[in-house]
């Protein structure tokens, strides 16, 4: 098949989506499929390596969900993607986030193609939908079928949009954390090593994690968290670092892929204290790919994957000291830890990039065979 992959998002920044339209492409073409990525992009910032990767507009950045969304807003895309779609003649079309601006709506309303969309997002508000719905429901029509990576993102976007969705997850590749990277040896000094894993934004809980490491610090002085991702702390993550003088927090910033890895590895029990917005967990899969215990927030988009008591630990969001307690009860349980480990390391085969990559494609070609769309009526 000829397939155009379009995402909303700048591809030169990295993102959730990003990544997954990136390593869905790649496992395509691995396939035997051709592959064409159409993203928004900053001419300033290095183009990612992907094969058929074609730049549409530059991106500006929007708040979104907590998050920071890199899109572009230029109508003049329009004779672009038109000149591009008929010269090219796509099987399939497939848009991330589809309803949002503006190029997977300049590309909807010229295709010819079978039209699938893939919904990623999941948050607590439907403010956004409900504001744009009017003006963007002549899109939606025009999709033949809607992926949904999880069920909170079904959820969301059910309530919208109400239609017929697939749920297929996000994938990871399994073998770049399983094939035991190294550990960084300045941490393997006989403390544990509680990692985080995200950008520090809000929404994220890294101020809950600091609340719950402050108290077992105290307990159980030989500890240290190690924080990975991009920004800088909030105001009330500040806060807590300075009243408490808290000890052995590492803020490492961003990092490489393979280096991220090595955190893993490096890693005794991963946390992600989030508080919600996250419609999935690819940070939880890179863990229990890593064979390491989890601790999370029990938030829809994260038990959907982790199950209490067989890949992790889950603990009500914003509750800091439940948060303590689970963390407190893997440091005095290694066997409990090695096997809740054990069990995630089983769990995200199902995860694999090539597991997920074919049932896209076996939905493209029910979509292809199919004469109804999602919404009951075929897009012309």
């Amino acid at each position: 098949m000829k397939i155009a992959m379009v995402c909303p998002y700048d591809f030169t920044w990295p993102g959730g989506v990003t990544a997954h339209v990136g390593q869905l492409a790649r496992e395509l073409g691995k396939l035997g499929h051709e592959v064409h990525v159409l993203a928004p992009h900053s001419p300033s910032r290095d183009i990612p390596d992907i094969e058929q990767f074609i730049p549409f507009g530059r991106s500006v950045p929007l708040p979104s969900g907590g998050s920071i969304a890199r899109v572009c807003l230029s109508w003049w895309l329009l004779p672009k993607v038109r000149d591009l779609l008929r010269r090219e003649e796509f099987d399939i079309v497939h848009l991330h986030e589809p309803m949002a601006p503006i190029l997977p709506l300049c590309v909807l309303e010229f295709s010819k193609s079978v039209n699938i969309g893939t919904f990623h997002a999941s948050y607590s508000h439907q403010r956004l939908y409900t504001f744009t719905h009017p003006i963007i429901k002549r899109w939606h029509k025009r999709l033949h079928g809607g992926i949904a990576v999880s069920a909170a993102a079904l959820r969301y976007v059910n309530k919208a949009f109400p239609a017929d969705y697939k749920i297929i997850p996000n994938g990871i590749d399994v073998d770049h954390f399983a094939n035991n990277p190294d550990p960084f040896p300045q941490y393997k000094d006989g403390k544990t090593n509680i990692l985080f894993v995200g950008r520090l934004e809000k929404r994220k809980g890294l101020k809950y994690l600091l609340e719950a490491y402050s108290r077992l610090k105290w307990e159980q002085p030989n500890v240290r968290l190690i924080v990975v991702g991009p920004g800088q702390p909030d105001r009330d993550s500040y806060r807590i670092l300075g009243a408490r003088s808290l000890q052995d927090v590492e803020f490492v910033g961003k990092v490489s892929f393979d280096d991220l890895a090595r955190y893993y590895a490096t890693a005794d029990i991963y946390c992600s204290p989030a508080t919600g917005a996250e419609s999935f967990g690819i940070v939880l899969l890179e863990a229990m790919a890593s064979s390491k215990p989890v601790v999370a927030s029990e938030i829809e988009g994260y038990s959907g994957i982790l199950t209490h008591n067989e890949q992790g630990l889950l603990f009500p969001p914003k509750d800091s000291d439940a948060l303590y307690e689970a963390l407190s009860l893997l440091i005095r349980n290694p066997d409990m830890a090695q096997r809740l480990g054990a069990n995630g390391r089983q769990t995200v085969e199902q995860y694999r990039w090539s597991v997920v990559a074919a049932r896209v494609a076996e939905y493209y070609q029910d979509c292809l065979s199919s004469k109804d769309g999602i919404a009951g009526t075929r897009a012309v």
